[in-house]
């Protein structure tokens, strides 16, 4: 084993929890102990954004260093749910009115692009990730959200050609195995993988293209030195003609601009332990992802092997850790389905993703520096999807140009990357997603009963 792989075998003991996804996972290592001294391409975070951008450049023959804070796959992309989707979050009708009807439906179109580009290049390049089109059932947690959701996916069909079927609560338990749920509607194109195995995957084809990945060698410092940058990390310099940042929910003040810019989120999970087949047959009678509309959400599954139950969501208002999570999480999960209290978890982690204040991603340039970021929970399509087009956008192929490219980056007065809004903001949604839930039951008659 390498000097690297007893490192990153540490990754699923740390502070950030014990990670489902690492059990059993080759050791995701590093190509060389320090970085480069002298590259076309400096990539600053190693997660999937990083990645998939440094494969392009190191295709096309620009020498590309990778470094990363900590060791290879330890950040968000070893930690997800596994769900994919087109999800730009913003309606058709809201971005219409801020930016034009032919804009709005660009911006919604690259999400769907997205979910197809996955798709395609997970099969061309041959990545074994147990992907699957296997679609999501999204969740009504009252009979107005019934109602609401129904209207809303059948306009998404409409006007945007999104293929789905409505799932009323007399039929629910075809999808889902459970009575906390007051219908909900099946989407077709969305998928499920393991984001670790996808991860590995990554890696393998970076290193293979000729990228140099060196992990625990953070960036301390970036300076201009004429047409080329100088970036400090303890392990030496690496002079770059060019420089990507690719850090979305890890990203710190070494670049103040995009700091300013990046909402980092808390996100948790817990794997059970193994459930008798019957049990798991009889609450995920399909292996759909699974989510649901309250505001602070849930996302759960089972897991690639159908031996566990992968739950996650956001448990408390501050941050907090996995092992104060994982017993919240837990009963979140046994509200829904209570046939799992007599099931413990096994796992219990953390990671980070990235908002921004108009929910859309964002790529581009700023002083020279390129950065890609902001996926607002849908990181494995939009993240692989636009670090490709960011590594395009670097080497000058005109297949990087996407619509994201014209959108101003916003930020708020008096906001410097700590979230200090964000406590406040949870507590109001998860108070009245409760109050919600409470008043549904009993219920009042909706379409979900026709």
């Amino acid at each position: 084993m390498s000097k690297f792989g007893n490192e990153a075998s540490l990754q699923s003991k740390s502070t950030d929890g014990n990670v489902y996804w690492l059990d059993g996972l080759a050791p995701l290592t590093s190509t060389k102990a320090g970085p480069l001294r002298s590259v076309d391409v400096a990539v600053i975070g190693s997660g999937y954004t990083g990645l998939h951008a440094a494969i392009v450049t190191a295709r096309a023959g620009r020498s590309t260093q990778v470094i990363d804070k900590h060791m290879p796959g330890w950040g968000c992309s070893t930690r997800n749910g596994g769900q994919i989707s087109s999800s730009i979050k913003p309606t058709l009708a809201a971005l219409t009115r801020k930016y034009g009807a032919n804009h709005a439906m660009a911006i919604r179109d690259e999400g769907y692009k997205s979910l197809d580009w996955i798709d395609n290049f997970i099969t061309t390049e041959n990545i074994d990730c147990h992907y699957k089109k296997c679609g999501r059932f999204h969740a009504a947690h009252t009979p107005t959200h019934f109602d609401e959701l129904v209207r809303d996916t059948q306009k998404l069909g409409r006007e945007e050609g999104v293929e789905f079927k409505i799932v009323p609560r007399n039929e629910q338990h075809k999808e889902l195995g459970t009575d906390s749920y007051f219908g909900g509607v099946m989407l077709t194109n969305h998928a499920s993988l393991d984001p670790a195995k996808y991860y590995l995957g990554l890696l393998s084809k970076a290193k293979l293209a000729g990228a140099q990945i060196t992990g625990g060698c953070p960036a301390q410092d970036i300076q201009k030195d004429g047409e080329a940058f100088i970036v400090t990390t303890p392990k030496g310099e690496i002079r770059a003609k060019n420089i990507i940042i690719a850090t979305n929910g890890y990203t710190t003040n070494l670049v103040p601009w995009v700091r300013r810019r990046i909402i980092p989120i808390g996100t948790y999970m817990i794997a059970t332990e193994p459930v008798p087949k019957a049990l798991m047959d009889k609450l995920f009678p399909t292996d759909r992802v699974v989510s649901d509309t309250c505001k602070v959400i849930y996302y759960y599954r089972p897991s690639p092997d159908r031996s566990r139950v992968l739950f996650g969501g956001r448990v408390s208002a501050d941050e907090t850790n996995p092992t104060l999570s994982g017993p919240k999480l837990k009963n979140d999960m046994c509200r829904i389905f209570p046939e799992l209290a007599n099931y413990d978890y096994t796992h219990s982690w953390t990671g980070t993703v990235a908002f921004t204040f108009d929910t859309l991603p964002h790529l581009g340039s700023h002083n020279g520096i390129y950065y890609a970021m902001g996926y607002c929970g849908s990181g494995i399509g939009l993240s692989s999807y636009l670090g490709n087009r960011l590594g395009q956008q670097l080497i000058g192929n005109p297949e990087g140009a996407t619509t994201f490219d014209s959108l101003r980056f916003q930020t708020r007065p008096l906001y410097f990357g700590k979230p200090w809004f964000l406590p406040s903001i949870v507590r109001w949604y998860r108070f009245r997603d409760k109050i919600q839930i409470k008043r549904a039951i009993p219920r009042s008659k909706t379409i979900s009963d026709l």
